[in-house]
């Protein structure tokens, strides 16, 4: 029941991740770079530094933050500042791909990477006993998805002309998509590192009496911490470069306080990923923690592809097209059960 119960925590939260850039279209006059540094400062620290306030002790928060090792603080900061990167081209990748396709390929190979490395960092053989397979033919079967998704992509990608490639993404260019989305899902691995390196944080957030539901959250602000640092220096950079620190000033208030609140409900939504994965995490048996980090980024992959059925980046292709779409979503979706195993 609680492995059941795991799933579901984590299907909510991989709902709000895959949900968070649908807010963000609503944003306008802004650039890119503008609308995402704003949308992080939710997401990666006003967000996470409240959330993680709210769900420890009274009172502990200071004392959990001052009692974790430093080393575990710098190795999740550090994690987060390479995640940073994968954060920054992720964010690109949907510009050039749409939500479905470019969530797809890099959630795809962050699944595959961040699952896999920690445990086999830490010694551990995977086929040495039924916890180690079972999340080896899970990730097999998550990928198997994941191909038959990108081949959907690839169908829909030939049958279309230019003109209706870029009705559906503005800015759609598939090589250049499919390379950053590849680099974004090798570095948006170094999340789950990050967590793995600040478990002694997570056990200081334990001894302070903190529910193990809401343990992980003092861990998940400081890799969120070493994420928005990197995107912080980039958009600033490119704000001053394009001369686009004047969309915060520039366009008429309403449209710069309705854009700061599609950035927030957006990049709150973001973070909830993890929060939920958190929950989820901690009513998983210990032997199959490990697998948390696949069945969110799986879930993710599929909700993803729903929400870009309902904005019509895949509008103009053919049934078998749609067909294959759908069959690599109950694949993935397959793949979260197998823990149940």
């Amino acid at each position: 029941m609680d492995s059941i119960l795991s799933i579901l925590l984590m299907a909510a939260g991989s709902m709000c991740a895959a949900s968070f850039y649908v807010p963000i279209k609503r944003v306008k006059s802004w650039s890119w770079e503008s609308y995402w540094i704003v949308q992080g400062l939710f997401s990666w620290i006003i967000v996470p530094v409240l959330f993680t306030w709210i769900t420890v002790p009274s009172g502990t928060f200071g004392s959990i933050i001052g009692s974790a090792p430093a080393s575990a603080k710098w190795w999740a900061i550090f994690y987060g500042v390479l995640w940073g990167v994968g954060g920054l081209t992720f964010g690109l990748s949907m510009r050039y791909l749409g939500v479905a396709l470019g969530q797809s390929i890099a959630l795809g190979l962050c699944a595959g990477i961040g699952t896999l490395i920690p445990p086999i960092f830490a010694g551990q053989n995977l086929l040495s006993d039924r916890a180690g397979i079972l999340m080896l033919l899970g990730i097999s079967v998550s990928i198997a998805g994941i191909a038959i998704i990108g081949y959907a992509a690839s169908l829909k990608s030939k049958s279309m002309s230019e003109e209706e490639k870029r009705s559906a993404v503005k800015e759609f260019a598939l090589k250049k998509g499919i390379i950053i989305a590849i680099l974004a899902g090798v570095m948006s691995a170094c999340f789950s590192f990050g967590l793995s390196a600040g478990k002694p944080i997570q056990d200081a957030a334990i001894n302070m009496e903190t529910n193990p539901l809401f343990a992980k959250n003092p861990v998940i602000m400081f890799v969120t911490l070493g994420g928005f640092i990197t995107n912080l220096i980039y958009c600033v950079f490119l704000n001053i470069k394009n001369r686009t620190y004047k969309d915060y000033l520039s366009p008429p208030s309403s449209v710069i306080f309705s854009n700061i609140f599609f950035s927030a409900i957006g990049g709150t939504l973001w973070y909830l990923q993890f929060f939920f994965m958190g929950m989820g995490e901690s009513l998983l048996p210990a032997a199959m923690v490990a697998f948390a980090w696949s069945i969110l980024m799986s879930m993710n992959i599929a909700f993803s592809n729903i929400w870009g059925i309902i904005l019509k980046e895949w509008k103009g292709s053919d049934r078998k097209t749609v067909t294959l779409l759908i069959l690599g979503i109950l694949v993935l979706v397959l793949s979260t059960f197998v823990i149940k195993l």
